[in-house]
């Protein structure tokens, strides 16, 4: 199957370029890289578990191949994207971190998988459709890089910014590919803690919205989002930075409203989620603190293995998402360039969240979690391994809920090395 994409993309790609033989832009414009991402993922739970730790090491390779786009008016281009992750250390006994797939005959993790996007493309102005494969940012759908390779969709993405200041975006997609899988499959619901029914299955998401620059330091955003006969979303953002004595404030303000769509094939959807953060800049120094609250009858919905985009984002143990939850955090960040240490970024994070509404099977009513996060950052300024990253990242997570739920008490350590060549 791998073998049948490769030889259709080459043909795509070949053919285009004998048709367009006048249009520098298509490989004049063309970028190559390879980017290779060593992961190391350790969750060690605590307390009554009938699994005691989910700890794998993998090494990723990502190749990314984009033309150019030919001359004329509407101009015409295509990505290739090769993504490959390999197994270095694994055991039965502790699969399932979402870095390497899980082999369903006997439970071991798979040595090596690999998937093959391509995307075509069309620019006319400032506007750009992209179909085949796509990894949307946004609002109402993040596609997820947390692990080893990155989540896909398969589906058309537009984009425009024709209009000065404003930035629209619309798309349709039918299936996902999971982080840690090389299948698309029928798009789903996130289902932690029974929330929903995560096998309901649908294969129509449509998006709709923009970004809109009211002023130099102020931005608001509007999407809209559905997920055929399983819920739709509306989502309004503002974001705002402006100088404050002899630093930078800025606050960032999110609200989602859901509901079910359809027949509602997942349950009830009834959910709206506030959330504001204010934070300050000075030097090196960066503090934040925030909160939101989570009413209705359900938790926010969102697509299964995407990143929501919540005052929460970057935990790494929960969403603190679920239905009535009260969240509230504060995070300091240091950047070392401030005392002569370019690359160097320090991060240490306290979240909490209460009233937390979980089926009475999983606690019921009244739960609390916490996560204490610290976060170590390094990228190489110079030398023969200059633009290596590396990322050290901890936390510590507790919660009331039942020892069957989906979040667990546990410690859990990331560590990251990842390195980008530009091949051309």
């Amino acid at each position: 199957m791998l073998d049948t994409r490769r030889g259709a993309a080459g043909a795509a790609l070949l053919l285009l370029a004998q048709g367009t033989a006048q249009a520098g832009g298509f490989i004049e414009d063309s970028q190559g890289s390879l980017t290779l991402r060593n992961f190391y993922f350790d969750r060690d739970y605590k307390g009554e578990s009938n699994i005691s730790a989910r700890r794998e090491w993998a090494q990723g390779f990502i190749l990314n191949l984009k033309s150019g786009f030919t001359e004329g008016p509407v101009g015409f281009g295509l990505d290739l994207q090769g993504m490959l992750g390999v197994q270095l250390d694994s055991s039965r006994d502790r699969v399932g971190t979402g870095l390497l797939p899980v082999q369903r005959g006997s439970g071991e993790a798979a040595e090596e998988y690999s998937e093959l996007g391509i995307t075509g493309k069309v620019r006319y102005s400032k506007t750009e459709l992209n179909v085949g494969t796509v990894m949307p940012r946004l609002p109402i759908l993040i596609s997820s890089p947390a692990r080893l390779l990155w989540q896909t969709f398969k589906g058309g993405h537009l984009r425009s910014q024709d209009i000065q200041g404003l930035s629209l975006q619309g798309g349709y997609l039918s299936r996902m590919n999971q982080r840690d899988s090389t299948d698309y499959q029928k798009i789903t619901i996130a289902a932690p803690n029974g929330r929903f029914d995560g096998t309901a299955e649908s294969d129509e998401f449509i998006f709709l919205g923009g970004d809109y620059a009211l002023t130099k330091s102020l931005t608001l955003s509007y999407y809209h989002a559905r997920l055929d006969e399983i819920y739709q979303q509306n989502y309004l953002g503002a974001i705002h930075q402006f100088k404050l004595g002899p630093g930078e404030f800025k606050t960032d303000f999110r609200w989602f409203l859901s509901d079910e769509e359809g027949d509602g094939k997942a349950g009830s959807v009834d959910n709206q989620y506030v959330g504001l953060n204010f934070g300050y800049k000075l030097g090196g120094h960066r503090l934040t603190l925030g909160g939101a609250l989570s009413s209705g009858d359900s938790a926010m919905p969102y697509i299964a293995g995407s990143e929501p985009h919540l005052i929460s984002e970057y935990a790494i143990s929960s969403e603190f998402l679920n239905a009535d939850e009260h969240f509230w955090h504060v995070r300091y960040d240091y950047d070392f360039a401030a005392v002569g240490i370019p690359g160097l970024i320090g991060v240490a994070r306290f979240m909490k969240g209460t009233n937390a509404e979980l089926p009475e099977r999983l606690g019921g009513k009244g739960r609390e979690e916490t996560e204490r996060y610290l976060e170590l950052s390094y990228v190489v300024q110079s030398g023969p391994i200059k633009g290596v990253a590396l990322r050290l990242r901890n936390a510590r997570y507790q919660n009331s809920f039942a020892a069957n739920a989906t979040m667990r008490d546990d410690n859990e350590t990331r560590v990251n090395v990842d390195y980008t060549w530009k091949l051309w």
